[in-house]
């Protein structure tokens, strides 16, 4: 089921490393802690003052992941305990989940870097790329788009000035993205098996929890998913419909190898019992939790009416009967479905369609509020400054705007696009990147899920991610050199830099997401990556989906 990668695929470098570093930084830090001192570990985002004691004074020595702000002497300061409290700072940027994937575990950056304006965590996420650069760089281009992926790709062009060189190179090439460069793909409904095991039963550090109905006992369970499970690694990337004809497969393939005991002598048995059963018995646990987990997604989905949900997507998608899909969210808001569910295909109806007409955003809207409250019209504002669910200009329609935008686009001593502008450019150019990159493939092909032919097959052959096409564009021409219409209709930053003499790593590419990272992307990266001989690493700030990304922009959010 797992597809072969070609044979001249570059290995993984061994991301190992990462641990050992913050465990020894740790150990470190807690040497220093004298007796008179209490220890007490916060994240950055979670600084709270040591609790009040009675006993003979001690001092606290407050050891903050991340990130050390300013912030937090002030409020120490402020309590008049300065001088009992020693801040100090660990330095655990990264958090490897798997072979091919590592966490800064900062949900927040999303919202505080695209709502708020807040770029606290620019300098973090400089750092960790530093940390890469500095163990398995040196790197020898680097490529991005977008706002913060510039400041990020600038605060660390300063930091590594006049660092010496290392000898072994594992990582080549480096992409910097910006979630909001692509936000359609996050608010797709995910397809592909690990994809859905998050977006059902939410993956936390690369660990969920299967609940009694899952496991068939009277507990649940944590399990890591991660490679090391070989029956999860081989249906993490797969399409839904192809994983439990995989799994039964599995089954009987499990029960062949137990029956090979039948008609054994002694010592043959003795044989399989310290090589093979223990084995056996580990792949017959994870078999029976996949498949449990399996089950669960299928009765899940099917009560949610799932089919009809993606036809909608799928039509938004495509700019198909577009007031049919309407008609379908209007009566998943009246039915009071799913809060979020409905933010979400208001979204994405809002950006397929460039923006909503104003009848349809006041209607929607209105019967939004009338189901779900008034309290959530922060919500809508959070959406709207974001560019997610926006109205039509007045006057303004597609065809006139992609006129506009494309008269823009191809005089060339119309420079760039100014501020005004470029906020209306940005909400509006999803149909013309559509047919510049062909993101949504011809749906009179057929389309085979089991042998799939691009990336559109993790969201069933009916759109190839922005995100994942842009990274093949731009390695396939060395740099943004044609793809000047594109980003001009993203109206992103987009650079490139050499900095290094090209490596033995060159087909090792790392891909950077600053504010979240869906597994249906990592999986389309891993399917890029087979195909042309590339091995993938993808750093992001954290792992995000549909949910994840418009419970972020709630106004209740805290």
């Amino acid at each position: 089921m797992a597809h072969s990668a070609r044979k001249d695929s570059p290995e993984l470098p061994d991301f190992s490393m990462l641990k050992r570093l913050a465990k020894d930084q740790l150990i470190y830090l807690l040497e220093q802690v004298k007796s008179r001192y209490v220890a007490a570990l916060f994240g950055s985002a979670d600084f709270r003052l040591p609790p009040t004691v009675d006993i003979p004074p001690r001092k606290y020595l407050s050891v903050l992941l991340i990130q050390l702000f300013y912030a937090c002497d002030a409020v120490l300061e402020e309590q008049g305990i300065f001088g009992d409290v020693t801040t100090d700072e660990w330095p655990f940027y990264l958090l490897p989940l798997d072979e091919d994937i590592i966490s800064l575990e900062l949900p927040e950056f999303f919202r505080d870097n695209f709502l708020a304006g807040d770029q606290r965590w620019v300098r973090t996420a400089s750092n960790a790329l530093h940390l890469l650069h500095s163990l398995y760089g040196p790197f020898s281009k680097v490529y991005g788009i977008g706002r913060c992926s510039k400041m990020v790709y600038e605060s660390w062009r300063q930091i590594k000035e006049g660092e010496q060189k290392t000898d072994k190179v594992d990582i080549g090439k480096v992409f910097l993205i910006d979630r909001d460069v692509d936000y359609v793909t996050p608010l797709c409904s995910q397809v592909v098996y690990e994809g859905l095991v998050d977006d059902i039963f939410r993956i936390k550090c690369g660990c969920v929890e299967l609940g009694p109905d899952v496991t068939s006992s009277d507990k649940s369970i944590k399990v890591m998913l991660n490679s090391q499970d070989k029956v999860f690694n081989e249906i993490r990337n797969e399409h839904f419909s192809n994983v439990f004809g995989f799994l039964s497969q599995k089954a009987r393939n499990l029960q062949t190898a137990y029956d090979k005991r039948r008609g054994m002598d002694i010592q043959q048995m003795k044989t399989f019992v310290s090589e093979e059963l223990k084995g056996l018995k580990q792949e017959h646990r994870l078999l029976s939790l996949h498949i449990g987990a399996s089950e669960s997604i299928m009765k899940k989905k099917t009560k949610q009416d799932f089919q009809e949900l993606l036809k909608t997507e799928h039509s938004l998608l495509e700019g198909f009967e577009i007031r049919e899909c309407i008609s379908f969210i209007e009566e998943h808001i009246n039915r009071q479905i799913s809060m979020i569910e409905s933010l979400r295909l208001l979204c994405l109806l809002s950006i397929t369609e460039n923006g909503l007409l104003p009848k349809d955003y006041r209607s929607l809207k209105a019967q939004y509020l009338k189901s779900y409250g008034i309290n959530h019209l922060l919500t809508f504002a959070n959406l709207r400054q974001l560019g997610l669910l926006v109205e039509q200009q007045p006057g303004e329609t597609l065809t006139a705007m992609e006129s506009k935008v494309g008269k823009l686009v191809n005089d060339k001593t119309a420079g760039k696009l100014t501020d005004a502008f470029s906020s209306l450019a940005k909400k509006s150019n999803f149909r013309a990147l559509s047919r510049k990159l062909n993101l949504v493939p011809k749906s009179d092909e057929e389309y085979d899920l089991r042998v799939p032919r691009d990336m559109a097959y993790i969201f069933s052959g009916a759109y190839v991610p922005l995100s994942c096409k842009l990274i093949e564009q731009v390695l396939e021409r060395d740099g943004w050199t044609g793809l000047e219409e594109v980003t001009r209709l993203l109206n992103a930053h987009e650079f490139a830099a050499d900095l290094a003499a090209k490596n033995d790593a060159q087909r090792t590419i790392l891909v950077m997401f600053l504010g979240g990272c869906t597994y249906s992307e990592i999986s389309a990266l891993r399917f890029l990556g087979r195909e042309r001989g590339f091995k993938f690493i993808v750093v992001t700030t954290a792992i995000t989906n549909s949910s994840r990304l418009i419970e972020a922009l709630l106004d209740n959010h805290v």
